[in-house]
């Protein structure tokens, strides 16, 4: 019994040493160099692209601009690598970024086999087709011995194989690895249609010399939950990241903006779900390692989830993305996150 007893207090004792070198990983990492790490795209306009400047900016850079805000109090303190199809998930695994923000699908294997932990949907999407206006096709199953750009190592090329194969017809594949490669290959002529995220081709179709001469097809193949992800085995982390995301979404929801954020903050309201998030009722942030003003920071450095939108993506812009899925869920939308309490 006492051996029994000793194994078990053991393993407990090992347990609890694991539990607290997890918590203490990325985020005492992150305090310690004084920035985030943050894995991003090669370049897809709008979504992630480097300024005159050459910092980078976007819908999915925000993300990590957030958690700097949350984490260091400064949403500058963000260092950057591009990252292609086939290098994102290893680099992230080798711990050479804090936190993965590019057009990245949430799936079962990349959950469950990767060991990658998805914290959230910042754009849900689905895959689609663009191709010429003079190629006269009306939908994607016209495209009949198609030469098809497709980036490797993506749902894409799967959900791609996946199509052509229910509706019975033959395709050419011609494997791209960034969307710069793809829009190059695609306004050259090499390839009759290129395929990825209906919001990048929305995305690339900006970028042409005369974006009426390509039409998306309305054919949508595929779901495509896209998300930032962080490395298995250390939940504080993951948790940070998580609750940045969902405090700009529900700061939308509020009514809490870039501009009105500091007020809200400086005198409590009558509104105890934006009292909790702001911290000036309870201590949300003590939780997960943070102090009280974690998320006035990221409102009011970054934004909320709307004004990132549509300061990056939105009607108003040149990428011109209708909100659609990524409305509010009292908009019509399904955009929806966990309460803060």
């Amino acid at each position: 019994m006492s051996i029994i007893k000793s194994a078990a207090i053991s393993a407990a004792v090992a347990s609890v040493a694991l539990a607290g070198a997890a918590s203490a990983g990325t985020l005492e990492d992150v305090k310690a160099k004084g920035f985030v790490q943050c894995g991003v795209t090669t370049g897809v306009p709008g979504f992630a692209f480097t300024d005159d400047e050459g910092n980078w900016q976007g819908f999915d850079p925000a993300v990590c601009q957030a958690v700097a805000a949350a984490v260091l109090g400064d949403a500058s303190k963000v260092k950057y690598t591009p990252t292609t199809g086939k290098t994102r998930f290893t680099v992230l695994r080798a711990g050479e970024v804090d936190v993965l923000a590019r057009n990245t699908t949430w799936t079962f294997s990349r959950d469950t086999d990767l060991q990658l932990t998805f914290v959230g949907v910042n754009y849900y999407d689905g895959q689609g087709f663009m191709v010429p206006r003079s190629l006269g096709v009306q939908s994607a199953k016209e495209l009949d011995g198609a030469s098809v750009c497709i980036q490797t190592g993506t749902t894409t090329e799967l959900n791609l194989a996946d199509f052509f194969r229910i509706n019975q017809i033959e395709y050419e594949p011609v494997p791209i690895e960034t969307n710069q490669e793809a829009r190059t290959n695609y306004a050259a002529g090499r390839c009759d249609v290129y395929t990825t995220d209906a919001s990048g081709l929305a995305a690339t179709r900006t970028t042409f010399e005369q974006p009426d001469d390509h039409v998306v097809l309305p054919e949508i193949i595929s779901k495509e939950p896209l998300g930032p992800l962080v490395r298995h085995g250390d939940d504080q982390w993951a948790d940070i990241v998580r609750w940045v995301l969902n405090t700009m979404i529900n700061a939308e929801e509020y009514g809490v903006t870039s501009d009105n954020v500091n007020a809200h903050a400086a005198n409590a309201g009558d509104n105890p779900e934006i009292n909790r998030m702001l911290g000036t009722e309870g201590n949300l942030g003590g939780m997960i390692g943070l102090d009280k003003r974690w998320a006035a920071r990221v409102i009011a450095q970054v934004g909320n989830y709307g004004e990132v939108f549509e300061k990056y993506i939105g009607a108003q812009t040149s990428i011109g993305l209708a909100r659609g899925l990524n409305a509010l869920y009292k908009d019509g939308g399904i955009l929806y996150a966990p309460p803060m309490r």
